[in-house]
């Protein structure tokens, strides 16, 4: 019973310190991305890679940036409305999460010269909230004699990104950029029925674009490399009966080397006319680089080495933009988005589908170089029903793919972004 016990605690802080990084997957993309950056877009379902014209393209694209001949800045906000839901063997139950999540957007974009343009851009790729009450999982939920599994509770991430980019214009049809990019993921936190894991960490990856024009015809491609977060953090036991039997892990830190999926993206547009401007953008997300996860305790060494399994998916998007007068732009977008994660590996920490993204929005100019702008986007998750042929066993080993969390799920999200922008 005891080495039971045991295994189950590697379990469960193996599973903790995944959970903090991936607790953001299902707000409005596969895998744990968070794909919205600026209102043009929120507004075109983020198909807008290829787009010379507009600022909102920048952080999509930053070769973009060698198009326009005056600096700018741009400032918003993107709240989301995250919904999850799941109908287990004891009901059904909804998660108790934030309502709205808040994130930033800023985007600057200094010309330093006819070909040279440096710019800046902070968002937040990750930011999720979900919470299970105990019971929501039946077999994960029994606490006679002692706690028979480890039921996830809550998980919450929080993160930063920061990208600093140069761009160079080649001539009037074509620009190049390349820059860094650095995560920080300022507040992760996971509990379960039997601990609880809080952390943070940071990792450096690259990215490299290019944007080419032909007349009424444009190109984009934007590459982010993979990257490694270093996420470190604290573990600690919250059972009393297994903390008095002397087999719960005692507290420690803990750490895990996760490296984040690269992200190519490739876009086609074509200006109909001097109004109506189409794009169709396809992405392809390199979760296949989830293959193992390693977690060392600082006071125990190697905790668990589990496999993932993730596999590579795809975006294909489409956005309208529609010039109704000159100083107002209507927008349009729809994307469809494959999920990474299979049944043999599902968890509820990141509650994964396919998706449908349809989207709307507005740009508006004022006078003395501002423009406002705004845009909704409804986000539909294909409900899903996990089955699984694994049996959980009692203080076993990973419950991910397991008849553990059977059960029947659905969500949605709701996304509205506002944004003012200064051109000078």
């Amino acid at each position: 019973m005891k080495k039971q016990v045991c295994t189950a605690v590697r379990a469960t802080l193996a599973g903790g310190l995944l959970g903090l990084l991936f607790a953001s997957s299902a707000i409005t993309a596969s895998g744990f991305r968070v794909p919205e950056l600026s209102a043009l877009g929120v507004g075109t379902a983020n198909a807008v890679v290829a787009n010379p014209d507009e600022t909102g393209a920048f952080a999509y694209n930053p070769s973009a940036m060698g198009f326009h001949d005056r600096s700018s800045i741009a400032l918003g906000t993107v709240l989301i409305n995250p919904n999850f839901e799941v109908t287990t063997a004891s009901g059904n139950h909804d998660s108790e999460g934030a309502d709205w999540v808040a994130l930033p957007i800023l985007q600057a974009a200094l010309k330093v010269h006819e070909q040279w343009r440096i710019g800046i851009g902070i968002g937040a790729p990750f930011g999720l909230e979900t919470r299970w009450k105990v019971g929501t999982f039946p077999k994960l939920s029994g606490t006679t004699p002692i706690p028979t599994g480890s039921h996830p509770t809550v998980t919450k991430l929080e993160t930063i990104a920061l990208t600093p980019t140069v761009a160079f214009r080649v001539n009037d049809d074509l620009s190049f950029a390349a820059g860094l990019d650095y995560y920080k993921a300022r507040e992760a936190k996971l509990e379960s029925q039997l601990a609880k894991v809080e952390g943070g960490g940071d990792a450096w990856g690259w990215n490299a674009s290019l944007l080419y024009r032909n007349n009424a015809f444009s190109f984009g491609a934007d590459y982010h490399s993979a990257a490694t977060i270093d996420l470190e953090g604290s573990f600690t036991p919250t059972s009393r009966t297994l903390e008095f039997l002397g087999v719960l892990a005692p507290a420690q830190g803990g750490r895990l080397d996760v490296n984040l999926p690269w992200r190519l993206q490739l876009g086609v547009r074509y200006q109909v006319n001097e109004a109506l401007a189409a794009e169709f953008d396809w992405t392809r997300m390199g979760w296949s680089e989830f293959e193992k996860l390693a977690v060392v305790g600082t006071g125990t060494g190697l905790i668990s080495s589990d496999e993932q399994a993730w596999k590579d998916a795809n975006a294909y998007r489409i956005g309208l933009t529609y010039d109704v007068r000159p100083t107002t732009q209507l927008r349009f977008g729809y994307s469809y988005d494959e999920t990474a994660q299979d049944d043999e590996h599902y968890s509820p920490r990141v509650p994964d589908n396919d998706r449908q993204l349809f989207a709307i929005g507005v740009r508006q100019k004022l006078g003395r170089e501002w423009a406002i702008e705004a845009a909704y986007m409804y986000v539909s998750v294909a409900d899903r029903k996990v089955r699984s042929n694994v049996p959980y066993q009692r203080l076993g080993n990973a419950t991910n793919g397991t008849d553990a969390y059977d059960g029947d799920y659905s969500s949605n999200s709701n996304v509205i972004t506002l944004e003012a922008r200064k051109t000078f």
